[in-house]
């Protein structure tokens, strides 16, 4: 039921971090506010495709 997952940077659009999500539980995208590397700030991560 798992499925790995990408988050990608909203601003730069660079896929920095990977997750699990349950699709039966959570069927929109997942928008997480993390840590951007090359940003250096928080910014919001959108799931994107694998």
């Amino acid at each position: 039921m798992r499925d790995i997952i990408l988050l990608a940077c909203g601003t730069c659009k660079r896929k920095n971090y990977s997750t699990t999500k349950n699709k039966k539980n959570t069927p929109g995208k997942l928008e997480i506010s993390k840590f951007c590397n090359s940003c250096r700030t928080h910014t919001v991560h959108k799931e994107t495709k694998a």
